[in-house]
C-alpha cells in the first residue's frame, strides 16, 4: 500500500494549526465576553483552597487554556493580589478545568464543522455589537477545533499500517515511561496540552494505538503544559516562579503515582468505556477527567507541603506590590472617626511611599532601560489605582459619621492628599510610555540632555518623599522646605527647556528627542505640583 506522506504531512499540521487557532480564537472570544471578570472571579474565590479550585475550573472552561488560567496565576501572585497557596487551588481547578476541551472533543461534531465556522463568521462579520462579535468568534473557534480534528484524524489514519508506527505503539505499551516522554515533548512543542489530547483521541479512534500506550501519552501531555507558566515566570517576582513550580510539581507527582498504578486505572478506564459504551475519543477525555480529578483529590490535603516545598526549592523575599490595603479595618468607623481618620492615613502613607517606589523605578528605567524597572513601576501604578478607590470609599464611609471640625479638616486633606498621590502615578506611567517611545523609535538623546533628566529625577523624587514624610510626621517644617524644592523644579523646567532648545538651534538633537525630552520633564514638574499640593494639605493652607 502506498502513502503519500506528503499528503498527510500537510493535513496533518495543517489540522493541528486550525485546531489550535480554534482553540485560542475560542478562547479569546469567551474571554471576551467574559471581559475583566475572570480577574475578579479570581480575585474574589480564592479566599480558601477549595474555592481557589473551582475558580481555576471557571476560568480555564472559559479561556479554554490551563496555561492561560495559571499564567493569569502567575501575574495575580505577581502583583500581591494573591498568596502562594491561595494560587496553588486554582492550579488545581486548572488542571481539572483543561479537560472540558477533551469532553467537547467527545462530542463527535466533525462533520458540522464546517457549518459551525460558517455561523460563527456570519456573527462575526454581520453584526456590529462587541458581544455578538465576541460570541461568533468563539462559535467560530469551536468550528475550527473540529474542522481540525478532523484534517489531523484523516492524516493520521494510514498510521496504524505503518510497522514502525506499530512497533513504536507496543513499545510505549511496555515502557509506559517512553509514553510520558512523547507526550511532554510534543506538549512543549505545540504549547498546548488540549492539542496533544486531540491527537491521541484522533490516534485511539482510528486503532492506532492501545489504551495502555495512549494514557501515559495523557500524563506527559499534563506535564508538557507546564512550560507555558514557566515561561512566564521567568523574569518575575519570587512568589511567581513559585506559583510556576507548584504546577510543575503538582503534575509531576501525579503523573509518577498514575503510571505505579497504570494497570489498575487501565483496567478502570476499560470498564468506563464498557459500562457507559463510550466512543473512543469520550473514553480518553473520561481518563483525562478522572487522571485530574483524582490527582487533584489525592494532592489537595497537602496544599500546605506543596507550599512548603516550593518555598525551599526557591528561597528569597518576595519584594511584592500588596495591591490590597492593610490599615482600613471598618471596625473603626462607627466606633471612633478620630481612629478611623488614623487608619486612612496609614494607608494614605503607605501609598505615597509607593508613589516614591514607582518615581525611582521609573528613573531606573529612563537610565538603564531594563524592562524589570517598567514592569515594577506599572505595578506600583496599579496598586495606587486600587488604593486610592479603596481610601476613597473609606473616607467617604467616615464622613457619614459626625465629625469634629479638627477631624472635619483633617478629612478633607487626607481626600485631597489621595488624590494627589494617584495623579503622581498617572506622571510616571506617562513618562514610561515616552521611554517607551524612545525605545521603539531609536530616539537618541544627548549625554547633557540625560545629565538634566538625571537632576530633575533626583529632584522630584526627593521632593516626593519628603512631601509624604510631612504629611506622616505633620511636620511643618518639611512641608515647607517641600514647597521650596518645587520651586527648584520649576526653574529647573524652565532652564533645560531653554537649553534644550538651544541644542536643537544647533542641531545637536532633532525634533522627536525633543519631544521625548520635554514631555518627560513636563511630567516631573506636574509631579512637582503635587508635592507641593501634599505639603500645602499638611500646613492647612
Amino acid at each position: 500500500m502506498d502513502i503519500d506522506v506528503q499528503t498527510l504531512l500537510i493535513e496533518f499540521i495543517g489540522g493541528l494549526g486550525i485546531f489550535l487557532l480554534g482553540i485560542k480564537y475560542m478562547g479569546d472570544g469567551l474571554q471576551k465576553s467574559a471581559g475583566d471578570r475572570l480577574r475578579d472571579i479570581l480575585d474574589r474565590f480564592t479566599s480558601n483552597p477549595f474555592l481557589g479550585v473551582l475558580a481555576g475550573i471557571i476560568v480555564t472552561v472559559l479561556i479554554q487554556s490551563s496555561s492561560g488560567t495559571t499564567v493569569l496565576t502567575v501575574g495575580l501572585v505577581n502583583a500581591g493580589y494573591m498568596t502562594l497557596r491561595q494560587a496553588i487551588g486554582v492550579i488545581m481547578g486548572a488542571n481539572i478545568g483543561t479537560t472540558v476541551t477533551a469532553f467537547i472533543i467527545g462530542i463527535d461534531l466533525g462533520e458540522y464543522a464546517l457549518l459551525i465556522m460558517a455561523l460563527g463568521a456570519f456573527l462575526l462579520f454581520f453584526f456590529k455589537k462587541p458581544i455578538v462579535n465576541a460570541a461568533g468568534q468563539a462559535v467560530f473557534g469551536f468550528g475550527s477545533l473540529f474542522f481540525g480534528l478532523e484534517l489531523m484524524s484523516s492524516g493520521m489514519s494510514p498510521l496504524r499500517s505503518l510497522e514502525a508506527f506499530h512497533e513504536l505503539t507496543v513499545s510505549m505499551s511496555e515502557t509506559p515511561i517512553l509514553g510520558v516522554v512523547i507526550g511532554t515533548v510534543f506538549t512543549l512543542i505545540v504549547q498546548s496540552s488540549s492539542a496533544t489530547i486531540g491527537i491521541l483521541q484522533g490516534l485511539y479512534s482510528e486503532g492506532a494505538i492501545e489504551l495502555g500506550a495512549a494514557l501515559p501519552v495523557l500524563f506527559g501531555d499534563n506535564i508538557g503544559t507546564t512550560i507555558t507558566a514557566i515561561i512566564a515566570s521567568i523574569g518575575a517576582s519570587v512568589a511567581a516562579k513559585r506559583a510556576a513550580l507548584t504546577h510543575v510539581t503538582f503534575n509531576l507527582i501525579g503523573a509518577t503515582v498514575f503510571l505505579l498504578l497504570l494497570i489498575p486505572f487501565t483496567n478502570y478506564v476499560a470498564f468506563l468505556q464498557d459500562w457507559l459504551n463510550l466512543n473512543p475519543e469520550m473514553t480518553i477525555a473520561f481518563g483525562h477527567g478522572s487522571f485530574n480529578i483524582a490527582n487533584t483529590i489525592v494532592q489537595f490535603p497537602f496544599i500546605a507541603a506543596l507550599a512548603w516545598f516550593v518555598t525551599k526549592l526557591i528561597p528569597g523575599d518576595d519584594t511584592i506590590i500588596e495591591y490590597k490595603p492593610m490599615h482600613l479595618d471598618p471596625i473603626f468607623i462607627q466606633q471612633s472617626s478620630s481612629l478611623a481618620l488614623d487608619q486612612a492615613k496609614a494607608e494614605v502613607v503607605r501609598m505615597g511611599s509607593y508613589a516614591h517606589k514607582g518615581l525611582e523605578e521609573t528613573h531606573l528605567y529612563v537610565t538603564t532601560q531594563n524592562e524589570k524597572n517598567s514592569e515594577m513601576a506599572l505595578q506600583v501604578e496599579g496598586a495606587l489605582n486600587n488604593l486610592d478607590r479603596k481610601i476613597t470609599d473609606y473616607l467617604v464611609e467616615i464622613a457619614s459619621t459626625s465629625l469634629s471640625e479638627v477631624e472635619s479638616a483633617e478629612h478633607t486633606a487626607l481626600m485631597n492628599t489621595v488624590r494627589d498621590i494617584e495623579r503622581i502615578g498617572d506622571h510616571f506611567e506617562n513618562i514610561l510610555e515616552l521611554i517607551d517611545y524612545k525605545m521603539s523609535n531609536k530616539v537618541i538623546l544627548t549625554d547633557q540632555a540625560m545629565e538634566d533628566l538625571n537632576n530633575m529625577f533626583d529632584l522630584t523624587a526627593m521632593t516626593v518623599k519628603q512631601a509624604i514624610e510631612s504629611l506622616e510626621l505633620k511636620d511643618r517644617e518639611a512641608a515647607l522646605e517641600v514647597i521650596q524644592k518645587e520651586d527648584q523644579i520649576d526653574k529647573m523646567e524652565r532652564k533645560f527647556r531653554k537649553s534644550h532648545i538651544i541644542r536643537m538651534n544647533e542641531g545637536l538633537c532633532n525634533g522627536s528627542a525633543g519631544i521625548v525630552f520635554v514631555d518627560i520633564i513636563s511630567n516631573l514638574e506636574r509631579i512637582g505640583d503635587h508635592a507641593v499640593n501634599i505639603a500645602e494639605n499638611v500646613l492647612g493652607e
